[in-house]
């Protein structure tokens, strides 16, 4: 391994190219023609290539899918109340004839989330399971569900938002841990053919934005630009943002926090007009929802800057395909070609990361990494499995920070430059 390492580093091809990227960089730097002006030339082309592409979303409807697979859409509060009392109608003619108390719910088991390839992300199949208050194993289900479903429609005929955790707080003994008051929120959202988003419950906030972004969120102007290092928390009710602008060329999709507020406290925004978004690890609900109408609206590549680890393919994956607890939604959370653009396990030695910056991988990790390999997003790239083959040969993974070891401002000032020229990244 070390063998292999030290062939790498010494190889003067690549030494050459790196210096010879480096010393572009210095020249735009001061100003000469130099790198700056060839990246924004590079990512203006490639935001022109999306912008030429088709708009229209595949569907399980335009793909004649309807019949086989589950997916809910976004219904005004009125209509969802609407279903929520047509259901309890139905439930209560069914004790009335004497078939007993229950509701008939999708299915959402591991082999009932799968993934199709026409669509490019996970979807839920429409496959219905019915659970009984009779029964012992659903009784407390059946009672929780039936209790949610009261609050929501409250909620919504007051046409306000409430969050996850307040609707614990109505009725703790019976919810008696948060957990379980969420999980069925999913459940209702299949059972009414609706998105979480239209039931009108909320997380709360975690992602943030920051860049070349204007908007409006419940009438109020938002200036992305002037949120300082922290940036602007994105809503948890998506429904408020409207009227998006930007002259941004790209969106950075970031993993984590610090590296974020590197970038933001750096303003690389206005040297590369682009706008910067972390959900701080796991992508949440609404940062996956505030990505999709970025990418729907402004019409703009999404470029991912994650760990080299197994982990930070699966976050990208969470945004391109969606996840399998919320299968049923993928449509309108999921962000289709998102661009890889670091961290790569091949940039360890190309960018000659110390030792002392780069991690063994647990026998856990490369568990994941070979499951990665088995996923579809990453075998339609060859050039994804070339990475995670090298991840997985050396044994070694490293965070965004290692790249901190040159200099706090290493990410922003040479490390993202490079990266963003597509030609100069094969040095």
């Amino acid at each position: 391994m070390s063998q292999k390492r030290s062939a790498i580093r010494t190889n003067p091809k690549a030494r050459d190219g790196l210096n010879s990227v480096l010393t572009k960089l210095r020249d735009g730097l001061e100003g000469r023609p130099g790198s700056v002006r060839e990246v924004l030339r590079q990512v203006e082309e490639l935001e022109l290539t999306v912008k030429r592409q088709p708009i229209l979303r595949k569907t399980l409807f335009n793909m004649s899918m309807k019949e086989a697979y589950l997916e809910v859409v976004d219904l005004p509060g009125k209509e969802v109340a609407a279903a929520i009392e047509q259901v309890m109608i139905a439930v209560a003619r069914n004790i009335l004839d004497g078939d007993g108390f229950g509701f008939s719910l999708p299915c959402r088991g591991n082999g009932d989330q799968v993934y199709v390839d026409e669509l490019d992300r996970i979807v839920l199949k429409d496959k219905y399971a019915l659970i009984s208050f009779s029964s012992t194993s659903s009784v407390r289900k059946v009672a929780i569900l039936t209790r949610v479903m009261q609050l929501i429609h409250g909620v919504l005929c007051r046409g306000i938002h409430v969050t996850k955790r307040d609707l614990f707080y109505t009725d703790v003994k019976l919810f008696r841990n948060q957990k379980e008051s969420d999980a069925v929120l999913d459940d209702i959202s299949c059972l009414l053919g609706c998105t979480r988003n239209s039931l009108h419950v909320v997380a709360s906030e975690k992602g943030v934005v920051v860049g070349k972004l204007l908007y409006n969120e419940d009438g109020d102007e938002i200036d992305c630009t002037k949120m300082g290092i922290g940036g602007k928390a994105i809503p948890s009710n998506i429904d408020k943002v409207a009227n998006l602008r930007s002259e941004a060329k790209f969106v950075l999709l970031v993993e984590k926090d610090a590296a974020f507020m590197r970038l933001a406290e750096d303003r690389f925004y206005n040297r590369f007009p682009c706008i910067i978004i972390t959900a701080k690890g796991q992508p949440d609900v609404a940062t996956r929802l505030f990505l999709s109408k970025l990418k729907r609206d402004l019409r703009v590549p999404v470029l991912a800057l994650v760990d080299a680890d197994p982990y930070g393919l699966k976050i990208i994956s969470v945004y391109m395909q969606g996840s399998k607890n919320m299968a049923f939604d993928s449509a309108n959370l999921t962000t289709p070609d998102i661009k890889w653009l670091g961290v790569r396990p091949s940039d360890l030695d190309k960018f000659q990361i110390p030792e002392q910056c780069r991690l063994d991988m647990s026998a856990k990790d490369i568990e994941t990494g070979q499951h990665m390999l088995t996923e579809e997003f990453i075998q339609q790239n060859p050039e994804w499995v070339k990475e995670v083959q090298i991840m997985l040969e050396s044994k070694t993974k490293a965070e965004i920070q290692a790249l901190s070891s040159y200099g706090f401002q290493y990410l922003s000032e040479v490390y993202l430059p490079i990266k963003l020229l597509p030609v100069l990244c094969r040095f």
